[in-house]
């Protein structure tokens, strides 16, 4: 797999020809004309991003797949490490290690704190990434918002820090995230409930999904499904912290702060890549 944004240029372009004509399941033929390849050079390119089939890949950016892998591969966040879910079934293997920032560091907002940024090319377009000397504090992507929108967004979240860009600083870390091996070093700053939450986000295998609901259950909340669907929308660190694996109990997909169509690629990606493995 490539990190570069061409792929996920067109993986999005992919994405929104099949909600547009979803009904009609798109031939590989059509799809491919509508990112403007060959079929041969869609089908190449696909397999390099995912490992499997456009085919098979087309099938898991539909809602009813997300419905089939709640069903299938939902999975209590309290047994999932027990189950031996979260060995070859990553995606990554990748050691993750993180704190948190005490309430002491949360309540200053960053002041006196200095945080290097920088954007980086990622599987699913650019992302910005920003770094302590402690770890990642934040990885957005910026495909659907723009980068304009994406630094307001999470430079607001430390109002009192001071910004340098300076990718060298980082660099380490997001090439482990990036590359599939290695060590992420998170430093998380969050209320209680929202490290708790992001805590439970973490132990959700790659190629699962869970629900809110069980994540509220699991960190001992059971009635605070909205906060706890606001926490996992307040996760700074996009993708490391899976966010993305939470869906509603219907099986609709729900939001995305990064937007829905990164969501759905995110999906994508790791399910028809655990199937490739499996």
């Amino acid at each position: 797999m490539k990190n570069d944004p061409y792929h996920y240029a067109l993986i999005k372009r992919a994405i929104e020809y099949i909600d547009a004509n979803a009904t009609t399941q798109p031939s590989l033929k059509e799809v491919a004309a509508a990112t403007g390849l060959s079929e041969a050079h869609f089908q190449r390119t696909f397999r390099q991003w995912t490992g499997v089939s456009p085919k098979k890949y087309l099938q898991y950016l539909t809602l009813n797949q997300a419905r089939d892998m709640l069903a299938t591969r939902h999975t209590l966040l309290d047994t999932a490490l027990t189950t031996g879910l979260s060995g070859p079934s990553r995606l990554h293997d990748l050691f993750i290690t993180w704190e948190a920032m005490t309430p002491g560091e949360y309540a200053l907002r960053g002041e006196g704190l200095s945080i290097s940024y920088g954007w980086f090319d990622s599987p699913f377009g650019d992302m910005l990434a920003l770094a302590t000397a402690r770890g990642i504090c934040a990885l957005a992507f910026a495909s659907e918002t723009g980068r304009d929108a994406a630094e307001v967004d999470l430079f607001a979240r430390w109002p009192k820090a001071k910004f340098t860009q300076d990718l060298s600083a980082m660099r380490p870390w997001v090439e482990a995230a990036l590359g599939a091996k290695g060590e992420a070093k998170l430093l998380l700053s969050g209320t209680p409930l929202q490290l708790k939450v992001w805590e439970a986000l973490l132990n959700i295998p790659s190629g699962y999904v869970t629900t809110y609901s069980d994540i509220a259950r699991t960190i001992n909340k059971p009635k605070a499904i909205r906060a706890v669907g606001t926490a996992v929308g307040r996760n700074p660190v996009s993708w490391l912290i899976p966010c993305h694996r939470a869906l509603r109990k219907s099986g609709a997909l729900g939001g995305y702060h990064w937007g829905l169509p990164v969501k759905r690629a995110l999906l994508a990606h790791e399910s028809a890549r655990l199937e490739a493995a499996e």
